[in-house]
Formats: structure tokens, C-alpha cells, sequence
């Protein structure tokens, strides 16, 4: 009687309204972030997640997590990651198991008293003019509070709630982005020694990824149409805006620990047809390691996590267009064809007979962790939705806050990862090989502040909500943004200003963004780092001042922060290519008159001694050789190339090109001074 009394109390209260100070929809890690946050500072709160599955995926499969630079972590972040180290003796910083990741979570939620909710979606809301009032989800319970948080990594919420949103990517002229719209990218080639020696070592510190298409293969089947894929380039300019995002895929826990590793299953749908596009890229690397294909990453406790890298390997380019706006059915069918062409890629790396067996042999020495996902098959939970809606709120964020401009006066946690963006598409090029499309060779950023603004949507659409996923950023600058620690930064920011607009009535937009500020330093925040203070920068240089961030490259230029460059980033040629890279600094000038021109690099005794720089000026255009062994002569950082006269009606044009050079070529920044 008691258990069926307890029963209809229970089912009582999921058809009935439940009245809360803050809901927040998404029990992503930002998502708890913010209830923590805003519990703590005595606000009732209720997370509600669509899924079975807190945590999202650091629990459900990101086990190694993403940093950039360390310094810039504090709050709720760092507070979350080393409580989870601390559970198992030997786990690193950052890389606990998943398991111990929800555990932790869980612990924390229960602490502060947040209320959660899983396995439910969002089915409505009720606005009245720019406030949400109430949500109800798919079993008709009603949460009605006062403000909201969308943390889902698809701004479910945010659409719902008719605030402006984009999926894609914006051409390259919308925000003066160099990076942004379609990318092709050119083949990198590479052997296969360097194939091997690019690739970290199981458990080691070298690069990350590798982006890029490392040789011609075939793109066409014997009928002459695209191999499984791979797509008919579209009738783009690289700049271009499209409908298009990242690559999205599953990051997968495994282990060659015999006591807890199990087989990768095989699905029910398996069909080699899919990984022919592998299979060239095996052939064509002789001896590639499964090491090589994937990016392995030691956790703790002898697991890994298995991520993309490379041309072929766990992302699944393409195959993800519909999802971020997408219904239900579509996400979910979206969701199985990822796991099915996983599941199909590995099993068919251990099994089919084309494969060299030396690589099938690697393969199966891999599996699954018994101990992990146990209730999904051992599977990780989540999906990577590396990029869904972005919103556009009160201020977006764009390349030059992650390069250039990274001060902001209401900044409210930092950022610090490379710009990052897997493969968007594999097309067809032009002479009938594949190309890599979307990604990057590289494109550093410096560590930067984060606007609260952008957390916000335009207040004349919605004054009770904040948006710490999918925040308002432009494709390029959601690149680096996208990484958990700065997802649950952003929540632990979102958590207390949901909590200030509630004591003092206030819509999100309006709140007391310095006393915000204080509170998130007062609970270890990383706000600022004062080495920037002393970084040179384009904004605090008299004259005329171009980085080589916003020059025209032609080539590929590989970014560096070696020495004090301008903006924190410089470039240098790799010493390839001779004759075939430049960098060109285009400049207006405002009056006509005489201009000097000076030159800043990072010198060192591999540097070349003979780069050419031209100056196209008024009277025609001069050559200037500079020795960049030789440290720069003006404060360590310019040196100067001469005085030209420049007229105001024409650009004045300096290249500094890598041709006949006798080492390695860099390329910082250019100043012009009136004399």
C-alpha cells in the first residue's frame, strides 16, 4: 500500500506545474555549472535533460578534456575537474574516467540541492512579450520560473523562444573574417614517416591533430561517381557563407587492458562500401599505424579516448547537415547513423581482409571498457554535437576577439584553444582527387576574455534568458569557444547572473555586470592574465599597424607565439616553397606624404638572412633584404626599412615573400609612421 501510495504521489507530481527561480534546460556540464552556481547562491533550481544521461560529454565520452592554456581556468571549472581527479589515486588533472566524471557531478548536484530531471524534451514554452514564462516538456510537466538557461549544445530553448539564431558558417566579408565561409583546404603531403612521427604517441604530449589531406586519392568510383563520403564540390567561392558545420562524431572510451576490454561490436547495418575512402587512404600509406588514423589519449587507469584526427578517421563529415535544426525523428536517425558508421569503421579495420593485417592486428588489440557505459552497451552516451545554432545576441564573437582584439571590459571568463575546426565536407576536386573541406592547417588564438554580452540575447527578444553553449559567436570563433572548461565557465557566469536578476529584478541584460565580475573573482574565476598586459599589441602602437593576422597569405604559413610578437602570434613559412609564400600588408593611408616603414619578426639563428620585403609606394616599389637572424633594432621588435611617400588614393602595398631565402622566412607585423 505504501509503494502504491508513493507511486501516485509520484505521478502527481509529473503531470503538475513546478514553480522554480531558474530553469535550465540541458544537463550539459555547463548546464550544471549553473545550477550549482545559482543554488549556491540560494536560488531554487531545476535542470531538466532531454536525454536518459547527465554530464554530457565529459560523462558521455570526452574523457580527455580540451584546456589550451591551463592558467586561464578557474571557478566552478577547475573546482569540477580536480574534485573528479581526486577520486582515484593517479588520475591527471582534467582526465578522470567518465564514470568518475558523472559520479562527481552527481555528488555536486546533490550538495547544493538542484532538483534534475532526465529523459525529458522540451515540448513548449509560454512567453509574454520578451520573458519566457513558463516550459513544458514531453510529459506535459510545466516549469515555471523566473529566468532561464539554455545549455543544450543545440539552443533548443533559445529557438523556441524565437531568439535569433544561425546554423553554418558566415562568408568571409560578413565580419572581416579571413578564416570564415567554405574552406578548401590543399593537399599536405605527407610520408609515411611523417605520418607516423606527426602523430602523438599513445600517452604522450605531441601535436594534436592533424587536419588536412595528406596525398591524392581518387574520389570517384569506377562509374565515375563520388565514393561513400565524399561530395561534388558546391558552386562556392572560399569565403562563401553556407548551411554547413563541423563534423560531428563519438568519442569513444577504449583500453587494452585484458580484465575489462571488450570486442568492437559489429552493427547490424555494417556495409564495407562505407570506408572505401579508408581503404585508399591504407593503400596509399603502406605500414599506417591505427594509431596514426585516430588521436589516442591517455586517461587514467589504463583507458584512452579515442578521437578523430586526419582525413578518415571517427568524424563523419557531411552526415550531420540536418541535425541542428532538425525534429526528434531526424536527430535520432542522425544520431544511429553515427554510431552505425563507428561501430562499421572499426570492425571493418579489424576484419576485412584488405586491410594489412599488421593494422587489423592493432585494431583488435583495442576494445571497448566493460566498466563504462554499462547501461548503453558500453557505448558513450553522447553524441559530439561539435557545433549546432549559434545565437546572435547582444554582442558576437568573432575572430579578431580570439587574435587581435581579446580585451573586453565585461569579460567573464577566458578562452584559450586553437581555432579549431574539424572537416566540414570531403569534396571532389577539380582533377578528380578528394580535398579536405572546412578545417585548418592552422590558426592559433591568444588566450582572451569573454563578453558576458554574448551570453545574452538581444533584450528586445528575450530579457529572462542566458546562453552559455550556444552563445552568441561566429562560426570561426566558436572554433576555439567550444570547449568544455569554457562551456562550464560560461554556465558558472550564467548561474550567478541569473541569480543577481532575480534579487534585483532586473532582466539579464541589465544586471550589475561589475558586481557580477567580482563575485566570479571572488570564487577563483580567471578573468584576465596579467602577462597581456605587456604582449604588444596593434591597438597600443602609434601610426599605421597591420598583423599578419589580417594580411593576405598565399601559401600555407604555419602560426607560432615564439618570442614577443605583435598580437601574440606570428607566422613563418616552414622553409617550403620557396618562391611560391608571401605575406601581403595592404594599407590606406589617410593623408599623402612620407611614411617609414618598418618591418617586426621573432629572429633566430635558423631564420633567414635574405628575406625580401617590397615596398610599393608612390615612386614605384623598392626591395629591402632583412637579415631576421639579427634581432629587430626598434625596442627589440622593429626594424626599419626605410622612408617612402605614400599617396592617399592608392593602397600602399608591402610583401614580404619567401623567395631564394636561406632559412626559415617570418612574417609578424607591419607599421607605418607619418614623418
Amino acid at each position: 500500500m505504501r509503494a502504491l501510495l508513493f507511486s501516485l504521489l509520484t505521478l502527481t507530481s509529473t503531470i503538475s506545474a513546478l514553480e522554480t527561480d531558474i530553469v535550465i534546460y540541458g544537463g550539459t556540464p555547463a548546464g550544471i555549472s549553473a545550477g550549482i552556481s545559482a543554488a549556491r547562491e540560494g536560488a531554487s533550481v531545476v535542470i531538466i535533460e532531454p536525454t536518459q544521461w547527465i554530464g554530457g560529454m565529459v560523462t558521455g565520452g570526452l574523457c580527455r578534456s580540451d584546456v589550451g592554456k591551463e592558467k586561464t581556468i578557474g571557478g566552478f571549472p577547475r573546482e569540477f575537474f580536480a574534485r573528479a581527479a581526486a577520486v582515484k589515486p593517479d588520475t591527471p588533472m582534467w582526465y578522470a574516467e567518465p564514470s568518475v566524471n558523472l559520479a562527481t557531478f552527481k555528488t555536486m548536484l546533490e550538495e547544493a540541492g538542484v532538483k534534475v530531471i532526465t529523459a525529458q524534451s522540451l515540448k513548449s514554452i509560454s512567453k509574454e512579450g520578451a520573458r519566457i514564462l513558463s516550459l513544458t516538456t514531453s510529459d506535459d510537466t510545466t516549469y515555471t520560473g523566473k529566468m532561464f538557461v539554455d545549455a543544450t549544445y543545440e539552443g533548443d530553448l533559445m529557438a523556441a523562444a524565437k531568439v535569433s539564431y544561425i546554423v553554418g558558417r558566415e562568408s568571409s566579408a560578413q565580419y572581416g573574417e579571413a578564416l570564415a565561409g567554405y574552406h578548401p583546404m590543399p593537399i599536405r603531403p605527407r610520408t609515411v614517416e611523417v605520418m607516423e612521427s606527426d602523430c602523438p604517441s599513445i600517452g604522450g604530449t605531441g601535436p594534436s591533430y592533424i587536419h588536412g589531406t595528406p596525398i591524392s586519392i581518387p574520389a570517384l568510383d569506377a562509374a565515375g561517381k563520388p565514393i561513400f563520403g565524399v561530395f561534388t564540390a558546391p558552386n562556392l567561392q572560399p569565403g562563401d557563407a553556407d548551411h554547413r558545420t563541423q563534423s560531428y562524431n563519438f568519442r569513444i572510451c577504449v583500453t587494452q587492458r585484458p580484465d575489462i576490454m571488450l570486442p568492437f561490436p559489429k552493427p547490424a547495418s555494417y556495409d564495407p562500401a562505407k570506408y572505401e575512402l579508408l581503404l585508399r587512404l591504407i593503400q596509399a600509406f603502406p605500414g599506417v599505424r591505427f594509431g596514426r588514423l585516430f588521436h589516442i589519449g591517455s586517461v587514467s587507469n589504463g583507458k584512452y579516448d579515442l578521437n578523430a584526427q586526419g582525413l578518415f578517421s571517427t568524424d563523419y563529415p557531411g552526415a550531420n547537415t540536418e541535425y541542428p535544426d532538425g525534429d526528434a525523428a531526424t536527430r535520432a536517425r542522425i544520431w544511429q547513423d553515427h554510431v552505425d558508421f563507428t561501430q562499421g569503421m572499426l570492425w571493418f579495420l579489424g576484419h576485412d581482409e584488405r586491410v594489412p593485417q599488421s593494422l587489423r592486428d592493432q585494431c583488435n588489440s583495442w576494445g571497448l571498457c566493460k566498466d563504462e557505459f554499462a547501461d548503453n552497451n558500453h557505448w558513450p552516451y553522447a553524441l559530439y554535437i561539435r557545433e549546432g545554432r549559434r545565437m546572435i545576441g547582444e554582442y558576437v564573437m568573432v575572430q579578431k576577439d580570439l587574435q587581435n582584439d581579446i580585451f573586453k571590459d565585461d569579460s567573464v571568463g577566458m578562452g584559450s584553444f586553437v581555432i579549431d575546426c574539424h572537416i566540414v565536407q570531403r569534396i571532389v576536386a577539380e582533377d578528380g582527387t578528394v580535398r579536405d573541406e572546412g578545417s585548418f592547417a592552422d590558426a592559433p588564438a591568444l588566450p582572451y576574455q569573454i563578453a558576458y554580452r554574448s551570453l545574452t540575447p538581444k533584450r528586445a527578444e528575450c530579457e529572462n534568458l542566458l546562453v552559455p553553449v550556444c552563445l552568441s559567436a561566429s562560426h570561426i570563433a566558436y572554433c576555439s569557444l567550444r570547449m568544455e572548461p569554457v562551456y562550464m565557465a560560461m554556465g558558472h557566469a550564467s548561474g550567478l547572473a541569473a541569480a543577481m536578476a532575480i534579487q534585483n529584478k532586473s532582466s539579464v541584460q541589465t544586471i550589475d555586470v561589475p558586481a557580477l565580475r567580482k563575485k566570479l573573482l571572488d570564487q577563483k574565476a580567471v578573468l584576465e592574465l596579467a602577462e597581456l598586459a605587456n604582449m604588444p599589441r596593434t591597438s597600443n602602437l602609434p601610426g599605421l599597424v597591420m598583423d599578419e593576422q589580417e594580411a593576405e597569405r598565399i601559401g600555407n604559413w604555419m602560426g607560432s607565439t615564439y618570442g614577443n610578437p605583435v598580437d601574440g602570434s606570428s607566422r613563418h613559412d616552414e622553409n617550403t616553397d620557396k618562391g611560391k609564400k608571401s605575406v601581403v600588408y595592404s594599407f590606406q593611408v589617410p593623408t599623402t606624404g612620407r611614411y617609414e616603414v618598418r618591418l617586426s619578426y621573432a629572429n633566430a639563428p635558423n631564420r633567414a638572412s635574405n628575406v625580401p620585403v617590397t615596398i610599393q609606394h608612390a615612386e614605384g616599389s623598392s626591395t629591402v633584404k632583412v637579415n631576421q637572424k639579427k634581432e629587430p633594432s626598434i625596442d627589440k621588435l622593429f626594424v626599419s626599412l626605410g622612408i617612402f611617400t605614400f599617396n592617399a588614393d592608392q593602397p600602399a602595398v608591402i610583401t614580404v615573400s619567401n623567395e631564394d631565402t636561406d632559412g626559415i622566412v617570418g612574417a609578424d607585423a607591419v607599421q607605418l609612421l607619418k614623418q
